[in-house]
């Protein structure tokens, strides 16, 4: 059996594969923050596609914390219907489910104030944030408590903390954007101090698999690099994160170099220095490389991002590349019948030309 469709156990789930659907913003929630028409159509495709694990797009914790108006809200209960539809049909088609707890910090584009750690806008395209007070700080950890609380009540196997990207939570961690004096800036433990208040929140009131989405690098000369991250890594074990997703950039505006697989080192290096499975995300298109990373112990999990916009049967389609037997839907069961009894009757036309040729 291929790599890519093992069972793969995290904490208290297993699942079905090792094939993820990383969190991306679709911008399509109502103004509140509530789901609609399109949520339920866009994430139970990827559910029907095989997808292994399905996490939700960047979710905000408190309104002021959307990267936009559109942006999908968990900061009041009366998200968790909606949220928990979205749970029931993705689980329909035999997906474990995950929701991303996020906050945008400086690079939120709603209306009013922002807030960040310090107060640097991201570019001039930018608001200017207020930094944060220690009282700010502490609304927005129980934010993130609350947040939780109500995930579990929707029905969501998987947690995610968004620290990566440049927004609120990779703010704080790197140099670049914190010039804190306080107890919140400064030595790498103060500048991880948010995300370990974070994390001993949310694990208070969830006992599931919880993980943590980074951005290893900044690709600024005063940024994180990877030795940073392999440090926050092993605090984030002590703490009982299960997972480190593993991205890169966004912080600060810089040049990247993007080519196939390029952030894949990240995640191997994370994995084998901290001692923590890692998933892998970018760049990552077809069955063959995904295997490639998981064969040579690489990483644990392969989060999939715009290939799945692209294909939402791309697992489907992976399982065949790979030689695996892995069943559609049963609605879609035909589909394969049909490609058999193709098969039957160009073998039999064969047949029947040799006998054809034998005889005559």
């Amino acid at each position: 059996m291929s790599k890519l469709f093992e069972p793969y156990t995290l904490q208290s789930i297993t699942l079905k594969n090792r094939v993820v659907m990383a969190p991306m913003c679709m911008y399509s929630a109502q103004d509140d923050g509530m789901v609609t028409p399109f949520h339920f159509v866009h994430y139970a495709t990827r559910a029907a596609g095989q997808v292994g694990l399905i996490i939700l797009e960047a979710t905000g914790v408190v309104p002021e914390g959307r990267i936009s108006n559109k942006d999908l809200g968990i900061w009041d209960d009366a998200h968790i219907e909606g949220l928990s539809q979205l749970v029931e049909g993705m689980k329909a088609y035999g997906a474990k489910t995950g929701i991303q707890l996020a906050h945008a910090g400086r690079k939120a584009t709603v209306d009013g104030e922002i807030f960040a750690p310090s107060a640097i806008a991201f570019s001039s395209d930018y608001k200017t944030p207020t930094e944060m007070t220690e009282e700010d700080i502490h609304y927005v950890i129980e934010a993130f408590k609350q947040a939780a609380i109500r995930a579990a009540k929707a029905g969501f196997d998987v947690l995610e903390i968004h620290g990566a990207h440049g927004y609120l939570i990779s703010e704080f961690l790197s140099p670049a954007t914190n010039k804190r004096q306080d107890q919140y800036g400064g030595s790498q433990e103060n500048r991880y101090r948010i995300l370990r208040q974070v994390i001993d929140a949310v694990r208070s009131v969830w006992d599931g698999p919880l993980l943590v989405r980074v951005s290893a690098e900044d690709y600024a000369e005063d940024g994180t690099t990877m030795d940073d991250f392999i440090v926050f890594s092993r605090w984030m074990k002590s703490q009982g994160v299960d997972l480190v997703d593993v991205s890169t950039g966004g912080v600060v505006p810089a040049a990247i170099n993007v080519f196939p697989g390029y952030q894949v080192p990240h995640a191997e290096a994370i994995k084998h220095g901290a001692d923590l499975p890692t998933g892998a995300v970018g760049l990552i298109t077809t069955a063959i490389q995904a295997e490639e990373i998981l064969q040579n112990n690489r990483a644990d999990l392969i989060f999939l991002a715009r290939v799945l916009l692209r294909d939402p049967y791309w697992a489907l389609h992976a399982a065949k590349e790979l030689g695996e037997d892995v069943q559609p839907p049963v609605q879609y069961v035909r589909v394969g019948n049909y490609i058999s009894i193709k098969k039957q009757l160009v073998l039999q036309q064969a047949v029947f030309s040799l006998e054809k040729w034998i005889l005559f």
